[in-house]
C-alpha cells in the first residue's frame, strides 16, 4: 500500500509541473500565503517524503502547509487556479498519508 502511495504521489508530482503556474498568481498573497511559495513548498514537502521518513520537525511542517492550502482553497475565485490548487492539495494531503503509514 506504501508504494502504491508513493507512486500515485510521484505521478501526481509530474503532473503538477506539467501544468501551467496559473496566470496572475505570481507574487499574489491569499490569506497571508504567498501562492508561489505555498506551490514551490508543496512540491518541495512531496519530494522529502518520495526520499523517505521525514522527522517529527518535517511533519509538523508538512501539517502546517496542509492547512495553509485548506486556508487558501476557498478564497480562489479563479477556475483554473482553483483547479491548480486544489491538486497542490490533494498532493500535500497524500504526502502527509504517505507520512503517518510510515510511522505506524
Amino acid at each position: 500500500m506504501l508504494e502504491e502511495k508513493l507512486d500515485t504521489l510521484s505521478q501526481m508530482m509530474a503532473q503538477h509541473m506539467a501544468r501551467p503556474f496559473p496566470p496572475g498568481f505570481r507574487g499574489l498573497n491569499i490569506e497571508d500565503e504567498d501562492m508561489v511559495m505555498l506551490d514551490a513548498d508543496a512540491y518541495g514537502w512531496a519530494t522529502r517524503v518520495l526520499k523517505g521518513p521525514l522527522s517529527a520537525q518535517y511533519r509538523s511542517g508538512l501539517a502546517q502547509l496542509t492547512l495553509a492550502c485548506e486556508r487558501v482553497l476557498p478564497a480562489i475565485d479563479d477556475q483554473y487556479a482553483a483547479q491548480y490548487y486544489e491538486h497542490v492539495h490533494d498532493m500535500v494531503v497524500l504526502a502527509a498519508e504517505i507520512e503517518s503509514l510510515r510511522e505506524k
